[in-house]
Order: C-alpha cells, then sequence, then structure tokens
C-alpha cells in the first residue's frame, strides 16, 4: 500500500552580526530625527541576529527528506550570512545604501534573496527575523504576503482561579492548588503582535515606541504587581484563567494600538502559553 503523502514544513535557523543606524546621509540631522524619532542616530549600534527560514514541500520517498539541509544551509550562508556578518548593513550591504535598514526591510530583502535560490522541490513560506530578544518580525510569503512585528513585555501578577458558577468543592476539584483562597503568581510574558505595510521612507510598519506606550499604559501599569481577581475590575465575577486573561488583553489592545493587532500571545509558566489571533 502506498503511503500517503503530507506537506512537511522545515525550519533551519542561522545567526549573523550586523551594525546599523537609522539614519540617512542625504537628509538634515532634523528630517532623520522626524522620520525615526528616538531610534535616530548617525552612529551605528550592533545586534546578533538570528534568522530562522521556514520551507515547505512532499518528502521525497527515496530520501526520506523535504530537501537536504546542506544545500539550504549553503544557500543560507551565501545569500545571507556571508552578505551581514560582521558587516555595517548601511554600509556594506548595497541595497541598503538608500534603504533603512529595519527588521521589515531585511525580512523583505532575505525574502527575495532566497526564492530564487531555494532548491525547486522545496517552498518558501516563512522568514523570521528576531533583532533582539524582546523584538522580531516574521514575513509569510506563502499565499497572501503577511508582515508582522512582536514585542515582548514582562509583568507579574497575582491571581486566583474561582468561578462563581460552581460550588466551592467543585470550584476545589476543578482548579485544585491554583483555588488557594491566598491566591499565588506568575512572571507572565506578553508577545503583541502587530501587522502592517512598511512605510516606504522609514521602513518600519510600526512605531515600536508609540506601540510600547499603549501597552505599557492599558496593560503593563495597570497589571503589573496587582491581584488581577482584587485590583482590576474587568475581572471582576470572572474565572482569571489565561484564556480569560488573554481575551481582556486582546479586546483592550485591539482598540488601543494605533496600528493593527495581529495576534497576542500570553505566556503564564515556561510550559503554559495562550494565543489569540485576529480574524
Amino acid at each position: 500500500m502506498n503511503a500517503k503523502k503530507f506537506e512537511v514544513s522545515m525550519t533551519r535557523r542561522v545567526s549573523f552580526s550586523a551594525g546599523h543606524r537609522y539614519w540617512f546621509g542625504d537628509r538634515t540631522a532634523a528630517q532623520n530625527r522626524q522620520l525615526f524619532g528616538e531610534w535616530a542616530s548617525p552612529f551605528n549600534h550592533g545586534h546578533n541576529y538570528v534568522l530562522d527560514v521556514t520551507v515547505s514541500g512532499a518528502v521525497d520517498s527515496s530520501t526520506g527528506m523535504v530537501v537536504n539541509i546542506k544545500v539550504i544551509d549553503e544557500v543560507l550562508r551565501r545569500c545571507i550570512v556571508r552578505q551581514f556578518d560582521q558587516r555595517s548593513i548601511n554600509d556594506e550591504v548595497p541595497h541598503f545604501l538608500a534603504v533603512a535598514p529595519t527588521v521589515e526591510n531585511l525580512l523583505l530583502y532575505c525574502a527575495s534573496s532566497l526564492r530564487d535560490e531555494l532548491p525547486a522541490q522545496c517552498t518558501l513560506t516563512t522568514i523570521r527575523l528576531e533583532e533582539t530578544p524582546l523584538l522580531y518580525g516574521e514575513l509569510h510569503v506563502l499565499g497572501t504576503q503577511i508582515m508582522t512585528l512582536t514585542r515582548i513585555y514582562e509583568f507579574a501578577a497575582a491571581h486566583r482561579l474561582d468561578s462563581l458558577a460552581l460550588s466551592p468543592e467543585q470550584n476545589v476539584e476543578l482548579y485544585g492548588k491554583c483555588n488557594n483562597v491566598a491566591g499565588h503568581g506568575h512572571n507572565y510574558l506578553l508577545e503583541v503582535t502587530v501587522t502592517g505595510t512598511p512605510d516606504s521612507n522609514t521602513g518600519m510598519l510600526a512605531d515600536i515606541g508609540a506601540v510600547d506606550d499603549v501597552v505599557r499604559r492599558v496593560i503593563l501599569d495597570r497589571y503589573d504587581h496587582k491581584n488581577l481577581n482584587e485590583d482590576l475590575e474587568e475581572f471582576s465575577g470572572l474565572p482569571t484563567t489565561s484564556e480569560v486573561v488573554a481575551t481582556q488583553i486582546f479586546s483592550s489592545l485591539e482598540s488601543a494600538l494605533p496600528v493593527k493587532l495581529f495576534r497576542i500571545r500570553l505566556h503564564e509558566t515556561a510550559r503554559n502559553m495562550f494565543e489569540i489571533c485576529a480574524p
């Protein structure tokens, strides 16, 4: 009997260290600061970038592979790592002599560089570029192209899992130790992902400073070092499960952010993560 054929995705990771700056040499200092705000500087700063490239395809019956990883590695070394590693992106990568080296523009460049160089038996689907552990972008290129930018935040909060719809005995049976009357706490990690089209001048799809301000005002300043059950009106009468907390965060941010909200991920512990995506 013939084995069923599946589409399988494979992700390969590479890293490179590079410097860049948000500053155009043919613009005045005032023009650069108007474009890039707090990020504007005529001097370089550096990052240890992490790039994940995902391809998909059918598994070859003779090799058992979608594509030979050695081939992918050679393409990534030639098209990406050799161009960027230990380089000043603005000065040594020709494409960026007049293009802002934002995460968004780097994603577009990587996609363009890789698309025609990958083996024919696989298809490029997603590229993820991490600039810092708290900022990464993704470009989904299969079908309708979607670009996203994600910021990661942290807040500490206490809560107690208890439902008014259940009896005390039922609450203990359902929630166990999490129903402890005195509550318990978590160091929550919150990923906020926005989407849009990069501005042709700045290369940015969102003003990250503005996103930070909204998340700080709407979520972090209100949730951090608080008891969710006792201190926040929006959870009155509700069980403060991470599903409920994530839903409230998404609703609050969706109407407050200056850019379209694409997704939130709420990490309650290293083993629990909850995600809500826009329709």
